[in-house]
């Protein structure tokens, strides 16, 4: 049976918005569509292999299967080494995997991964790419890089929907009561503590990427809890902090705090900030760095930079890499073209810069006995919306930020696309993009379920989670385009992150055949893809005989 727009919008934002979105006028429906393209042909994967031919001739040097972050890096860092017999080979018709963006007459908006936390040191790959954008001005006597403002998230940067107002930040202190700001200010005390822990070689116990952090017992052990169990544990119950930690887990991981390990929980907190940024006054959403770089296309705007690194000759967008076999002292990728024709491809050394789902679909010497490190990585779908809309959005109490988030639902809230251009995104047209992870433990179900809701049902779940809090979008919207990821991002579930499987999953094959992707880090962050990506590429000099300095 068909739901009920009441049942539906209880299933997808919870009773309290579905409640105040029902107590709204229905408006004619918004035009849009469902813009992803690829499932249906990644879904090929799961059947018998498809018809083969042998390859030319010619053998590049490197073939870079997935034009994600991960692959781009690995591209990006062969350029830089001055390899150039290489070519990118990406499913999608555009590059980028989930930190993609799109662009209309209003703005150009993210289709996934929207920022970028400023790095704190002028080390490893990501400063040296954001120098090369031009984003870091100067570094100061301790080391720590400045950035081009225009990058920075100008103010406000944050906001929180309450019961019809809007207050700044996204812990909500209106109403909050003594033992709730108590229990807070523990809070950010325990995770000032865990960012200023060290071992005994020096090493932050939580750092970015996580390689560069420990792995001790005193801090690993704690990815063996969930974040829900280690909360119970010190007797943090505050339904305010607990709201906030749960957006935390949903909002990098995809996951509710139960299903997040107690490790990548305390990780959100603490690893982007030395432990002596926060005050009484501070937001212990995500601590106090050096801020935080977006743009109007979101990681899109990296991805852009990496992409042009590679050089648009050296790209293959539409094509299905179906197999990698290897023959002899090489490598062959058989693949599909956009039309359904085989082509193969030979390379003496391969980045297979993907999921381990796919991996252990492409690589034949796997196919048929997929190892056990693969059963352990688990992704969380999520759908993005954008929303473009003929003036801004009307609200009240707090003005309209760069981040907007709802209490009572459960959505992740709004970014504006046009934050950063200093008035125009409260005066003028605009486009929202719109977060919602599908958290449920049952990560294939919930992927039913994401494939399975149409674009009138997204829609529905879209306007009934933002006309509550502006009323104005019943006129101002203009289209609604809905991306849905179903493998959005790796979960870092208890035991995950420190239980073996992904450190297995790194090693190459033959010395020749060499995985990237933010799941190896288990967490689907920028500077994890661009880490195995750059790390990836750096075995493969080697393998090449041009191995040189590392940038890790």
């Amino acid at each position: 049976m068909t739901p009920s727009r009441r049942e539906l919008l209880t299933a997808f934002l919870g009773l309290a918005s579905a409640n105040a979105a029902c107590r709204k006028p229905v408006r004619g429906q918004v035009p849009g569509a469902l813009v992803d393209a690829v499932a249906a042909r990644g879904h090929l994967l799961r059947g018998a292999p498809p018809a083969r031919v042998a390859p030319g001739s010619a053998v590049l040097d490197v073939l870079i299967v997935g034009g994600g972050v991960a692959g781009l890096s690995a591209g990006w860092r062969l350029r830089a080494a001055g390899v150039t017999d290489f070519a990118l080979l990406e499913l999608d018709s555009e590059l980028g995997g989930t930190a993609r963006s799109g662009r209309n007459d209003v703005s150009a908006y993210p289709w996934g991964a929207h920022y970028l936390p400023a790095p704190r040191e002028d080390v490893g790959p990501v400063p040296r790419l954001l120098r090369e954008m031009g984003l870091i001005t100067s570094v100061d006597a301790s080391g720590v890089p400045q950035f081009a403002e225009q990058s920075l998230v100008a103010e406000p940067e944050e906001r929180l929907h309450y019961r019809g107002s809007w207050y700044e930040g996204l812990y909500l202190r209106a109403g909050a009561s003594v033992e709730d700001l108590a229990q807070l200010r523990r809070f950010e005390t325990a995770m000032n503590g865990f960012a200023r822990a060290r071992d005994a070689k020096g090493r932050k116990a939580f750092e970015v990427p996580i390689a560069r952090g420990s792995d001790d017992a005193e801090w690993t052990a704690l990815d063996r809890l969930s974040m829900a169990q280690w909360l119970e544990q010190q007797r943090f119950t505050s339904a305010r902090l607990r709201w906030l930690v749960e957006y935390a887990c949903r909002d990098d991981f995809g996951a509710s705090a139960a299903d997040t390990s107690a490790w990548a929980g305390i990780w959100y907190f603490a690893a982007r900030q030395d432990g002596s940024e926060l005050d009484d006054e501070g937001d212990a959403r995500r601590g106090r760095g050096q801020g935080y770089l977006t743009w109007p296309a979101g990681n899109g705007e990296l991805v852009r930079q990496l992409a042009s690194a590679v050089g648009v000759e050296r790209q293959r967008p539409g094509l299905l890499v179906h197999g990698l076999q290897r023959d002899g002292d090489r490598w062959v990728a058989h693949a599909l073209d956009v039309g359904g024709s085989p082509l193969a491809l030979a390379a003496r050394q391969v980045v297979l810069a993907c999921p381990r789902f796919v991996a252990a679909r492409v690589v034949d010497q796997w196919r048929s006995a997929p190892p056990a490190f693969v059963r352990e990585f688990h992704y969380s779908p999520w759908a993005v919306a954008n929303l473009t809309l003929t003036e801004a959005p009307v609200s009240r109490g707090f003005p309209l930020a760069w981040d907007n988030v709802f209490y009572d639902s459960k959505s992740l809230g709004y970014v504006v696309a046009t934050h950063q251009r200093a008035r125009a995104s409260s005066v003028g047209p605009t486009v929202l993009t719109w977060y919602y992870p599908l958290t449920g433990s049952d990560a294939p179900k919930e992927r039913t379920r994401l494939l399975d809701t149409t674009y009138p049902e997204w829609e529905a779940v879209v306007m009934g989670d933002l006309l509550p809090a502006h009323p104005n979008l019943a006129t101002a919207a203009a289209r609604l385009e809905v991306m849905r990821w179903g493998h959005g991002m790796v979960r870092p579930r208890p035991g995950f992150v420190w239980g073996g499987a992904r450190q297995q999953a790194q090693a190459s094959l033959h010395d020749s055949l060499h995985f990237a992707h933010s799941d190896l880090g288990g967490l689907a962050l920028f500077e994890e893809a661009n880490f195995f990506g750059v790390a990836a590429a750096e075995r493969v000099l080697a393998g090449l005989g041009r191995g040189g300095e590392s940038w890790l």
